[in-house]
This record gives C-alpha cells, structure tokens and sequence, in this order.
C-alpha cells in the first residue's frame, strides 16, 4: 500500500511538472506548428509579450555581439546580410503584439506597450549607435563600386549604411547620449496621443431619447444605435459615437440642425477637452523633441529630415505640388459653399452655412441634382457581394485566388482567414480581414503584415501574412452590413495595400512588400479605387442584398455623374491637413515650455491664416486627434496620399490607354515593376520602369474633376 502511494504521488508530481511545464511555454519560443506558420493566436495571451519582448531583445544583442566580434574583415555576407537577418524572434513579436494594439487592445496591452515602447527604443538605439557594428558598416559601404552586388544587394547596402548615418552614428557620444533619451521619450509620447483618441473616441455618446430627433437618419443607422442602447441598458433610447460609421452619415442625414452640431464638435474636439485624454500637452512636446532631434542629426528642422528619404525630397517640392492641387480645388470648394448657402436660404433659413451642416446640404444636393440617394446605393453594396468583386477584379488582373481557410487560428472572432493562391493553385499567401468597430480597435482602416514576403538564410521563401483591418458599417439582427459608396472604395484602397504585401517577390525582408518611400506606399492602394469606380466593374458585383439584383445602369451612371461632385470639399479638407503636418514639422524653433498646450492652437490658427481655409471647413485631421503625424508615421509626410494620387491617376492612364482596363500586359507591368519589387530599387526608377515617363498631373486633376 505505502508502494502504490509513493507511486501515485510520483505520477501526480509528473503529470504537475508537466502541466506546469505546458503552461510555462511561450508559444513565441517554440515552433508554432500552425497552418502556413501564422502566429498561434488561440495559445498567445497578454502574459506572453513582456517575456517574449525580452527574450527576443537578448537573443538580438547576442546577434550583434556575434557580427561586432567577428574577427574576418567585414563584408556584406557576415555584416550586412548577417545585420538584416538579425532579430528574428523580436520581429515576431513585434508584428503581432503591435497588430493587437491597434485592432484588438485592452487595458493590459495598453500598459505593456507603454512598459515596452522605450525599452524597444533603447534597443534599436544601441544597434544603430554601436560604433563596432557601424565601423564594419561603414568598411563594406566604402567598398561599394568594388563588390559585385545585384540590385537588390546594392540597395540593401546603400539603406543600411544610412540608417545608421540618420540615426546618430557619427555623432559624438554627448549626442548620442541625448538621442537616446529623445527617441525613448517620444515612444512613448506618441503611444499616450494614440491611447488618447482611443480613450476619447470610445467615451463619447451621444443619447438621443426622442424619436423626432431621428428625422432624416437612414434606418440602418437607428436601428445600429438602438441595438448599441439596448446592448447598455438603455431600450427605447439610441446611442450614436463617434466611430466614422456612426458619425460620418449622422452629419449627412440628421435634419437635428444642434445634434449635428454636437456630433461634429465632438469629433473634431477628441483629445482637446482638458481631461485625461487631452493631447494639446503631448503636441508640443512631440513637435520639440522630433525639431532637438533633427537639429542634432544636422538638419534644419523635421521636415528636411524626414523629406530627404521620400520622392518629393524637400519641403520645397512637397509645398509648392500641393499648392497647385489647392490652388485648383479652393475655387470649386467656394462655389460649393455658395451653392449650399442659397440652398439654405431657399428653405427660409436664415443662418450661416457652418461645418456640421456641409455634409448635410452636400447629400441634400446630390440627391437633388443627381437624384442620387446614398442610402439607396447602399443596398447594391452589401459587405460579402463587395469582397467577392474586389476577389473578382484582382483574379483578372494578377490571376490571384482566395481560399477560405476555418482551420487558422484568428486574432478576434470577427476576422476572415483566406488562404491567397496563384492562377496555378501554389501558395502566395495568407489573408486576414476584420471589417467592423469595436472598443478594442483604433478607428479608421489600414493594412498591416503578420509576417512579411522573405528568403531566409538558407534560401526558404518565407511567404507573408497580411492583414486588412477596417470599421465598416455593422450588421444589425434585420440586416447585413450594408457600405456606403466611400467605405466600398475603402475596401478596394486597403486590398491594394494588401497586394502590395502578398505580391512581394524579394530577398530581404527590410526592403519587403510595404517598404518603400511615405510618397510612394500609397499608389498601390489608390490605383486600385479605380476599378471600383469603373461602370463595368461595379455592374458586376453591386448586387441588390434581397434580389440579387445587379445594379441598374441608371444607378450606376448617376454614381458616375456624381463621382466628381464635392471634390473641392473633399480635397481642400484632406490639403488642410497636409498643409497642418508640414507647419508642425518646418518649425526650426522649439516651443517655450509655458507654450506647451498652446502649440496645437497656434499651429493650427498659422496655418488656417497662411492657406486661407474657409471657415466652413476643417481640417480632415484636426491636430489633437491627428495620428497619422503624432502616433504613426506620416510626420511630415501626409501630403503623401494626394502625391501618390498623382501617381495613381497617371499609372491608372496606362490602362486605359489600351482600351481594356483588365489588360494583360499592363497588369503584369504593373505587377513586376510595382507590386512585386517592394522597396529594392528607387521609387521613381521603378514607376518609370512600369509607366515609361514620369508622373502628369493632369490626369489627377481630371480625376478630382478639378479640370475638365
């Protein structure tokens, strides 16, 4: 009896030591043993990342440690391959936990990012201002013209070389030191402004108690804000946010004259409401970190710093391009303005045309002069009719397929998984799509990577894992998700970028899918709204979501005649806040410390004065809740989107140049020189490379009907 005892104590403590064991396992330390090796998230969880961050920080410095001390002389192979192919594991961790944070955050993940932003700061700093590993950089640079390196190789090296120049490396060590505490500050500034428009956009309700307030709301919005009352307690009531599905068609369609005017004052106000969520703070002290910081690297201000590495090079180019663009569109915005004041005053109203009413006279027009009705063209646009014609347009393009997989884990229950292959059946890919708002998702829409497109060391192809990430319109219990005009076009912008990812066809990962000059990243996204505006295209897949219906030709060309209306609106309001980015970033004077909370409304009254914006309109992005320049990476660089709209319309012209806007030819051009080159040749060599000629800006100004 005392044998068996002692034996079953043995199992039960081996079977604990196992479990415990099991438990003990980082799923980002082991093999993942998953489908195509996508990160396993049904084992990852909060508890993994700080230990995984860690882990993956150590085995890197061991990396470079490695490279420094390597006593061969240095070449490209055991420096700058060995360099690029450092950091394996922390890239892992990296992608996932930082896609968490934007799609699928918690309080618990806030607090790890905030924890790790300046650890991860500190990290990179030290690779790029470790002056052993910039010495042997440095060597194999200087012998560039003599190694027989291919394109890619050489790009490679000319990218590393001055990454280390741009971050510090020869500077003395005072410099470097201060660079160190500047980078590890703003990490963490820039997470606390993003947090902040979360915090805030998330607060924010507004309580409509009285059906007559309703009036004029399409009925798939009341009933979403009905279900979101009822979710909170509150049957009988309606909540309306400030998630862009919720505002954007309530300052459309809301006849409440006041409740517009509190949805738009709400939206534009997030993170300037002197609460815990106010960014004004934060503003002034990110824009005189980056101006110490570019200063200390030798540049005049931020702008000269972060412009040197895109396509327009200086503010000089930058300016003066979107000045023409402005200079086109502020004529028609005016005429739009005083074409919806008379509207107003033919209704016998007798106030001033103001921001929160655009929107509404805008669709009041439409509807009017086109006889176009947004809620009706919603009905042609349901969300799973709409990925089968974006499937639909990039399999007669690029012979892409997409296969839905149910056996790959997910990141949140919402997502779709889509294995992606070629016309032949081999694998390219896998694909995520999350398409709806939630509390734990940062508003707006974008792409992001998983895993990017590689060859590893020993010559595997690494293939990527991309993700589209979007907060369109939900369904209700009585009805599917149904996208306006503009979420539809969105779907097709994001899909592109995720082509840009899927298509990639190159060595390093560095120079992977996405990694390619601000100016430029956006032309695959913007090329591919064009098919979605095409007549041929949507007849194809806009189907009536009860029919089955496709949409009418007289819908369609309606759609077409009123493609062009309100682009002096639309393009003055995103130019104001490129105009905005660039008068926060060409400062070469910091703001006194007793300034700090002023910054925001000094920028942004300067620049309203220097670019001469009509009151009726704001800035798409207003500074406080601007995150594409203070939480992401377009400091300096929002101009991007209208320059790579330059580069759209005229690489789109291609196409139609050979009177198929399917053509074979141009779409494998456009693949092979664009898609699939990532960022290892120079942006503008590659675009001539496809389009035989620089940019026009014609066809852009056409295309925003801005010219005839």
């Amino acid at each position: 009896m005392k044998n068996l005892t002692i034996t079953l104590l043995t199992v039960l403590l081996m079977i604990t030591a196992c479990t415990r064991k099991t438990e003990e396992v980082n799923p980002f330390m082991v093999d993942y043993n998953t489908p195509f090796n996508v990160p396993p998230f049904d084992r990852i969880s909060e508890k993994h990342y700080l230990s995984a961050f860690e882990e993956g920080m150590k085995r890197h410095n061991l990396e470079i440690q490695d490279i420094v001390n390597n006593v061969e002389e240095p070449t490209f192979k055991n420096t700058i391959e060995a360099l690029e192919y450092s950091g394996r594991l922390l890239a892992d961790v990296q992608f996932v936990f930082y896609n968490a944070y934007s799609s699928n955050t918690n309080d618990e993940i806030q607090n790890i990012a905030t924890d790790i932003a300046p650890k991860s700061s500190l990290h990179a700093d030290n690779i790029k201002l470790n002056a052993g590993l910039f010495e042997r950089v440095n060597a194999v640079y200087a012998q560039k013209e003599d190694l027989d390196l291919n394109a890619e190789q050489r790009k490679l090296l000319e990218e590393t070389y001055k990454g280390f120049v741009r971050s510090g490396a020869g500077l003395p060590e005072e410099k470097q030191n201060r660079l160190r505490e500047i980078n590890q500050e703003l990490s963490v500034l820039t997470l606390k402004f993003g947090q902040n428009v979360l915090g805030e956009t998330n607060k924010f309700k507004m309580i409509v108690d009285n059906e007559a307030d309703l009036a004029g709301l399409p009925q798939s919005l009341i009933d979403v804000a009905a279900e979101r009352a009822a979710e909170e307690g509150l049957q009988g009531k309606w909540i309306f946010t400030l998630h862009n599905s919720s505002v954007m068609p309530f300052l459309g369609s809301a006849d409440n004259r006041e409740l517009r005017k509190v949805m738009q004052q709400a939206y534009i106000n997030r993170g300037n409401n002197n609460n815990e969520y106010d960014n004004k703070e934060t503003i002034g002290k990110i824009v005189n970190l980056r101006l110490e910081r570019a200063k200390l690297l030798g540049y005049e201000n931020h702008a000269h710093y972060t412009l040197e590495e895109t396509m327009v090079k200086n503010t000089e180019t930058a300016n003066n391009f979107i000045r023409k663009v402005w200079d086109a569109a502020t004529p028609i915005a005016k005429k739009e303005a005083d074409e919806m004041q008379t509207m107003i005053q033919s209704e016998g109203n007798d106030f001033k045309l103001a921001q929160w009413d655009w929107r509404y006279y805008a669709e009041k027009i439409r509807k009017e002069r086109y006889d176009l009705d947004e809620e009706q063209v919603r009905q042609y646009f349901e969300l799973n009719t709409v990925r089968s014609g974006v499937f639909m347009v990039v399999n007669k393009l690029y012979g892409l397929q997409f296969k839905e997989r149910t056996d790959i884990p997910k990141y949140h229950p919402d997502a779709q998984v889509f294995e992606v292959l070629e016309a032949d059946n081999s694998h390219v890919g896998i694909l995520y799509m999350d398409f709806h708002p939630r509390e734990s998702k940062n508003s707006g829409a974008w792409m992001s990577s998983y895993r990017d497109q590689y060859i590893d060391r020993n010559g595997n192809y690494i293939s990527p894992v991309i993700t589209i990430v979007c907060n369109f319109s939900p369904p209700t219990s009585s009805m599917p998700s149904l996208l306006t005009y503009d979420e539809m076009t969105t779907f097709f912008h994001e899909f592109g970028h995720a082509l840009h990812g899927l298509l990639s066809n190159v060595t390093y990962p560095s120079l992977s899918g996405t990694e390619v000059p601000r100016d430029f990243v956006e032309l695959p996204s913007q090329i591919m709204e064009n098919w979605a505006n095409e007549s041929s295209v949507l007849i194809t897949f806009a189907k009536h979501y009860q029919t089955g219906e496709p949409m009418p030709q007289e819908l369609i060309d309606k759609i077409k005649a009123g493609s062009k209306f309100n682009q002096g609106f639309e393009t003055v309001e995103f130019l104001a806040s490129a105009f905005l980015d660039l008068e926060y970033h060409i400062i070469n004077e910091p703001f006194a410390d007793n300034k700090m909370k002023e910054t925001a409304g000094i920028i942004d009254q300067r620049t309203i004065s220097r670019i001469g914006l009509i009151p009726e309109i704001y800035f798409r992005h207003g500074s406080t809740h601007f995150q594409h320049i203070f939480s992401g990476g377009y400091s300096a660089g929002y101009y991007s989107y209208i320059w790579s709209g330059l580069l759209d319309a005229d690489a789109y012209e291609a196409f139609r140049e050979t009177g198929n806007v399917f053509d074979q030819a141009t779409a494998q051009s456009f693949r092979k020189n664009i898609l699939e080159k990532g960022g290892s040749d120079d942006a503008m060599t590659m675009y001539i490379n496809f389009r035989g000629k620089e940019p026009d800006i014609q066809p852009l100004l056409r295309q925003r009907g801005l010219i005839q």
